[in-house]
């Protein structure tokens, strides 16, 4: 009898070769990914670039740009965006821009009776991007430009303030300022204070761009000669620029033409005769990282604003009221130290800023020669 042999239950064997592919090694797969993502990336970055330099919304926000590195220590920066070449083109019609503005003839629409009391108040001002204050000078006869008293050095306008017994104060004019860390000294243009001429770089006969205000309080704005603004009466004045509302209405067209955002001190006058000093903090993102002017422009229209004019801003912006400094400086060394600042009275009258740089050889002083120790750089 044969005995027959069961086959054993496991699993079936097939020789034929498997119709799908061995999965690829984890190494291979991860270059792969690599690859796709840098590929990716690429295609991102070039289309933007392509955005950025070769449409017209992404030019107005390289301009923008450019515009905002302009207005501060990195200028040079600028080129990087637009070229070297047009960066110069740029500045160069910005100061053309400027000079025009400040030749537009101004018919003075204010009445210097009206002004309600000599209050002085603050007002905060904030938007989605920027934050700030105005400070309302009801009687524009309050004012002064005041100076700094160290030779050699400027002075912070916390100082100017409390050496004077000043209400309050802002900061005032241009000067020199080699690589934007100068000791704060010199005065770019003219400065005049109580009636009298205390500065004039450049001579009686150069036209310079001021703001300031004559005798009776009206605020005086524009492109005048040293000369011209002693006939014409004016009491306190600086240099710097544009003049941009005028007779009520604004010159800057559009936010492109508003020269890049910054931190601003801007100063303007009602059909009162109340002056408005604006206060706009900078370049501090999360908090506040500043304005164009004509972002300031829009907000003095809405304030009644028949006269307007750009002072020094940047790192020098500072509001000061009650003995305490009211915004946020940008500079990370605080305030920085000035040769004026607009500083309110109670009895202006009675204040003399005498004239530090009488006797000086200013015209070969080295602005960028170290200050006193105890005197940080901006």
């Amino acid at each position: 009898m044969q005995t027959q042999i069961e086959p054993v239950n496991g699993p079936k064997i097939d020789n034929r070769k498997s119709s799908r592919k061995a999965p690829a090694p984890k190494r291979k797969r991860w270059k792969r990914r690599v690859t796709q993502v840098f590929a990716g990336a690429l295609l991102i970055i070039l289309g933007a670039g392509g955005w950025f330099y070769l449409t017209p919304s992404g030019s107005d926000i390289r301009y923008m740009m450019a515009d905002t590195l302009i207005t501060s220590q990195h200028r040079y920066m600028a080129k990087y965006l637009i070229g070297q070449s047009e960066l110069d083109k740029r500045v160069a019609d910005y100061a053309n821009e400027f000079d025009q503005m400040g030749q537009v003839k101004d018919n003075h629409n204010v009445n210097l009776a009206a002004h309600p009391d000599s209050a002085v108040k603050v007002e905060p001002i904030s938007t989605s991007r920027f934050k700030g204050f105005i400070m309302y000078v009801h009687d524009p006869k309050m004012l002064r430009v005041i100076t700094t008293n160290t030779v050699g050095s400027g002075e912070t306008v916390l100082s100017m303030v409390q050496r004077t017994g000043a209400i309050a104060g802002v900061n005032g004019g241009a000067f020199d300022d080699p690589n934007w860390s100068g000791n704060g000294f010199k005065p770019a243009g003219i400065v005049m204070s109580g009636g009298k001429l205390l500065y004039k770089g450049n001579g009686m006969k150069a036209k310079v761009n001021v703001v300031g205000i004559d005798r009776d309080g009206l605020m005086v704005a524009g492109r005048y000669t040293p000369a011209q603004l002693l006939d014409m009466g004016v009491s306190d004045a600086v240099t710097f620029q544009p003049k941009f509302i005028v007779n009520g209405k604004g010159l800057i067209k559009s936010e492109a033409d508003g020269w890049g955002i910054a931190p601003r001190t801007v100063m303007a006058q009602q059909k009162d005769g109340t002056i408005m000093f604006v206060v706009i903090d900078g370049r501090q993102p999360g908090y506040s990282v500043g304005a164009t002017l004509y972002d300031v422009q829009k907000i003095l229209l809405k304030k009644g604003a028949v006269t307007a004019a750009n002072l020094d801003g940047g790192s020098s912006t500072v509001l000061v009221k009650d003995n305490a400094v009211v915004n946020k400086p940008s500079s990370k060394y605080g305030m920085r130290y000035l040769p004026t600042a607009f500083l309110v009275f109670d009895h202006p009258e009675r204040v003399n800023a005498g004239n530090i740089w009488s006797g000086i050889d200013m015209e070969h002083f080295d602005s960028s020669q170290k200050r006193p120790a105890n005197k940080p750089s901006t």
